[in-house]
């Protein structure tokens, strides 16, 4: 097949050599529910004699992803809830994620908002729903920062990209604007000149927030995508899922966030994977990660060192995964909000 078009279907992953004829089935199985887009980056590096390979692992579909466990939920870290117009989800006082797009170039296996994102997903705010938006945050002076997720904001043009800061410029109050993304590492090409002045705005700092879970998804392309924006005085940092199988070995984390380092990506946050439906097979215990996070201490620099966070199910937000912020007890885990307000983990009925 076309090595530069994207893998999207499951014929498509049979002819990339992605799957054998008698997983085609299977493979079927899944795409009927959820969405698959690999890009030709990644699936170059997909090593087709490793069956166990963790760039496939991410992105090839899975019959474990049909296996729907009692603790998991649709909407895992409570978007909805915290929705007071579509496309915002204002869930802390001074920020707010701007949700414009529910497409992305890739579909991860165990992306927390599946249920949301895709051909079949939520899809791109209407200029209707996009007015009650920016009015949404132009009414709310209490908004400091505003986060462009989805779906991958980097999908969108250059043109509707520049729109969307020229619309954010003209809010005072807003002084900070994040772009969370995979597009460097999977699409590294679309970092051009025209998409990072697009990210600019006067009066407003731009950060990209790129998410990899394995350092060899940082080729040569990605770190030089990762460099034009740097360049260009756009501030990165990592964001990662701690993944069995993929990124679960300390040597393999070390390795990434070294990776990071050296692309000038300051490593942010390894979050532990959400409850999202037909993941657990991705799923480590918290114990098992915080042994992880806990032998990176002494192994790499300080510098090196990310932020092991739990996103609360039920949109309670992030707790830092330490001795102050979750206990355990019975076979459960008492978490702290940022509030001081305590969580069951798993969620108890």
């Amino acid at each position: 097949m076309n090595a530069q078009r994207p893998i999207r279907t499951p014929a498509d992953l049979l002819d990339a050599g992605l799957v054998a004829p008698e997983r085609l089935a299977e493979i079927e199985g899944v795409a009927e529910r959820y969405a698959i887009a690999v890009s030709p980056a990644m699936a170059a590096l997909i090593d087709r004699d490793d069956p166990h390979d963790p760039i496939a692992r991410q992105f090839v579909p899975d019959a474990s992803e049909l296996t729907v466990t009692p603790e998991e939920r649709d909407d895992p870290i409570g978007d909805l809830a915290h929705s007071p117009v579509e496309g915002i989800v204002h869930r802390y006082p001074d920020r707010v994620l701007l949700k414009a797009v529910h497409v992305c170039p890739v579909y991860c296996r165990f992306c927390f908002r599946r249920e949301m994102v895709g051909p079949q997903g939520l899809g791109t705010l209407s200029p209707e729903a996009m007015d009650k938006a920016f009015a949404y945050i132009a009414g709310h002076p209490d908004i400091w920062e505003v986060i462009l997720t989805g779906g991958d904001p980097l999908v969108l043009s250059p043109r509707r990209l520049a729109e969307i800061m020229g619309r954010l410029a003209a809010i005072d109050h807003v002084k900070i604007v994040r772009f969370h993304t995979r597009v460097p590492v999977v699409e590294p090409e679309r970092i051009d000149e025209d998409l990072i002045g697009a990210l600019k705005a006067s009066g407003k700092t731009a950060y990209v927030a790129l998410h990899a879970n394995h350092p060899r998804e940082l080729t040569p392309e990605a770190r030089a995508a990762c460099a034009r924006l740097v360049d260009a005085g756009i501030v990165m940092v990592s964001q990662s899922v701690l993944l069995k199988g993929v990124n679960d070995d300390p040597d393999t984390l070390a390795a990434l966030m070294r990776a990071f380092v050296e692309t000038r990506v300051k490593p942010y946050y390894l979050h532990h994977p959400d409850l999202a439906p037909g993941t657990s097979h991705f799923r480590l215990s918290i114990e098992e990660g915080r042994a992880l996070l806990s032998s990176l201490r002494g192994r790499i620099s300080g510098l090196c060192q990310p932020t092991y966070i739990l996103d609360i199910p039920g949109g309670h937000g992030k707790a830092v995964i330490g001795a102050s912020a979750i206990r355990e007890s019975g076979g459960c885990h008492t978490v702290l909000d940022f509030r001081g307000t305590e969580h069951m983990y798993p969620p108890q009925e």
